[in-house]
């Protein structure tokens, strides 16, 4: 990369490991700038590159055994 770029950037769908990570900030190395795969769905998402976001809203419920336990009672 040295004299054919100002900036390198390296994209995985997986993820960088601690050394590559170090590598790329090291001092005297030329700029690298790493997009793992969680910040490539970020950015997708972001720009809505070939990607479509629907929010849902999930629904939880839990049973108050209680309640029915003293309609059993009251037979």
């Amino acid at each position: 990369m040295t004299g054919r770029g100002d900036k390198g950037l390296l994209v995985t769908t997986g993820t960088f490991t601690a050394e590559a990570r170090r590598e790329a900030t090291r001092d005297g190395a030329p700029p690298l700038e790493l997009i793992d795969g969680d910040r490539l769905c970020d950015l997708l998402k972001l720009y809505e590159l070939g990607v479509e976001t629907t929010i849902r809203t999930v629904e939880e419920v839990s049973i108050d055994s209680s309640y029915f336990s003293d309609l059993w009672l009251a037979e």
